[in-house]
């Protein structure tokens, strides 16, 4: 049996980091940063909190504009109005988000982690409490290691009681897309709200306060399946927060004025900036780690050092793998193509999807114990119960009639009148004169017409019978 050398690529970091960020009680104590990335982050956190939290606010044609109503079975947003009979909008827009972040991370990466996600926002606002209270991320960790005082029992209280009222009030956010906002305020806080709503807000504000306030990274490492997915949407091209191995090596001390170069030094003074500022604990100077979120502190970090020794910023940029070892960057590719694609089409389906919506829906049910019957007059007579539903938020009368039969006479009301959302039942009868008849079976067509508007009709097909 011949022996193979199996060649094995050492990809053990050359450097390993003099810092790190990760405490002994593996907390990791986030040094506060400043820079143009970080004032996006911020300015989009803020953004998205209070569009988190006033959306539910506003009210459409009077009702709540946002309201995912379980109970009653619709989903009001602004003027649609989403009954069961339409969960495919809702698959729709679900399978366009899902595209939309597909192309997002195989353009810019994780840039939503970094930015945009809930999780994000919420661990930043947190550590905000957290460096207010507590102090800077040196301060945070003496204040954990050292002994139990009155001063250190007293931030800490503080800072968990802050936590918590901002644990309550998303949890209150998050229930006012589920229960009318201003009744779930009212009932909440004089204690007439129902044992449902103090649970599920209690519930969200407990797994809020877990989050974002002692899983933290966790979250992003562990538990989301977005860090675990991701690397099938990456390639050579995708954008990430990278590391000039080639401009900062090797990397080491020195004085501003001295020349690195002749000292065989790269633009790294491995100053460890950008170790101390990652919410995810990592050394960005490693390469490329699933844990990393784009967040950008590390690059405004890394910017202010450079600036600051008269050396060009952009050591930790954005960048691709193929830029990072200096291939050409093709920023069209045939997979960003395919999810732009894709993604397009989606939406020209869920836009099509909303604006052929119906706001009326009918349902036809024939008599199943009896086809047909004679009656009377010695007609033959045909009993249907039309299950109408009023679709819009406003109170509708409607019409009805039927066409492509030959003269027949109505046995039921002409004219409905259906409340918002409602399923009114109403049976009707059809008796046409046999000598009419040409056929035992024919096509017939139920027509709803709003009165008012002649332009909106509806129209649902059914059969006449008149022998098996």
């Amino acid at each position: 049996m011949s022996e193979e050398r199996i060649n094995i690529k050492d990809v053990t970091p050359k450097v390993k980091p003099k810092y790190t960020n990760v405490g002994a009680d593996n907390h990791i104590y986030v040094r506060n940063m400043t820079g143009v990335f970080q004032r996006l982050r911020k300015y989009m956190g803020w953004f998205f909190m209070v569009l988190f939290l006033a959306l539910p606010l506003f009210q459409w044609d009077g009702h709540q504009a946002i309201l995912l109503n379980i109970a009653e079975q619709r989903i009001h947003i602004f003027a649609l109005t989403i009954f069961p009979q339409d969960l495919m909008l809702l698959a729709l827009l679900l399978i366009v988000g899902a595209f939309a972040l597909f192309f997002i991370t195989a353009y810019l990466g994780r840039v939503w982690c970094g930015f945009m996600c809930p999780q994000t926002i919420w661990t930043f606002i947190f550590i905000w409490f957290e460096e207010k209270i507590e102090g800077s991320a040196n301060k945070r960790l003496k204040l954990n290691q050292g002994p139990v005082t009155t001063d250190k029992v007293k931030k800490k209280a503080l800072k968990h009681s802050a936590w918590l009222s901002v644990s309550v009030i998303t949890g209150l956010a998050f229930m006012a897309y589920f229960v009318p906002v201003f009744e779930l305020y009212t009932d909440f806080f004089t204690l007439q709200a129902s044992g449902n709503v103090y649970f599920w807000v209690l519930f969200f504000a407990f797994c809020t306060y877990g989050n974002a306030g002692w899983m933290r990274s966790i979250m992003c490492t562990h538990m989301c399946p977005y860090a675990r997915f991701q690397s099938a949407m990456f390639d050579t091209d995708t954008l990430i927060v990278g590391y000039d191995f080639n401009r900062g090596e090797s990397r080491g001390p020195r004085s501003r004025k001295a020349d690195h170069k002749a000292k065989g030094l790269g633009d790294c003074i491995d100053c460890n900036l950008c170790v101390q500022v990652c919410p995810a604990g990592i050394d960005i100077r490693d390469g490329l780690q699933y844990e990393c979120i784009n967040c950008g502190a590390c690059i405004d970090a890394c910017d202010q050092t450079m600036e600051r020794m008269n050396y060009p910023k952009g050591l930790i940029r954005y960048t691709s793998e193929n830029e990072l070892n200096n291939k050409p960057h093709e920023k069209s590719r045939f997979k960003l193509i395919g999810y732009g694609v894709i993604m397009t089409l989606m939406t020209i389906m869920f836009v099509v999807s909303v604006v052929s919506i119906s706001p009326v829906q009918m349902d036809i049910i024939r008599d199943r114990n009896a086809l047909y019957r004679e009656n009377s007059d010695g007609n033959i007579e045909n009993t249907y119960t039309l299950k109408i539903i009023n679709k819009t938020s406003f109170t509708q009368k409607y019409s009805l009639s039927v066409t492509d039969v030959p003269d027949h006479e109505w046995f039921g009301p002409r004219e409905i009148e259906v409340l918002p959302g409602e399923l009114l039942v109403q049976p009707v009868s059809l008796a046409i004169d046999p000598f009419d008849l040409k056929q035992p079976v024919i096509k017939i067509n139920f027509v709803i017409t709003e009165q008012g508007n002649d332009h909106y009709v509806f129209t649902q097909q059914s059969r006449f019978i008149s022998k098996l």
